[in-house]
């Protein structure tokens, strides 16, 4: 149980660095931890017009592999339909807003932000 609240802090603590480091690039960010059902999206943001659903990885050691690795096509399909769901819980279109999936990879202690990763 320990184990699992520890890395809970952990997330929240990349997450606040990620919304950061977006917050200095222009973004204004509209959600944290947004969720549907049991999946989750760890920031929605916006970049001018276009709304950005940002996945935060983090791995202190890369024998596990990269951050990004871990966002797998079955993952992908969790947040694309909490995406959907975002939008129409926000009365969005889903077929006219622009949207784009980014990945912020936290890979011992550096972040890449991979834009469009999805």
């Amino acid at each position: 149980m320990e184990d699992k609240k520890k890395n809970h802090e952990k997330g929240q603590h990349y997450e606040s660095l990620s919304a950061d480091y977006l917050r200095s690039r222009g973004f204004l960010i509209l959600s944290k931890n947004y969720r549907f059902h049991r999946n989750e999206i760890d920031l929605i943001a916006k970049e001018g017009d276009c709304l950005v659903f940002i996945e935060v990885k983090a791995r202190s050691r890369s024998e596990k592999g990269y951050g990004f690795q871990a966002v797998d096509r079955r993952k992908q399909e969790r947040i694309r339909s909490v995406a959907e769901h975002y939008l129409l819980q926000n009365q969005l279109s889903l077929w006219d807003t622009p949207c784009r999936f980014d990945i912020i990879s936290i890979d011992e202690g550096e972040l890449r932000h991979y834009r469009n990763a999805f």
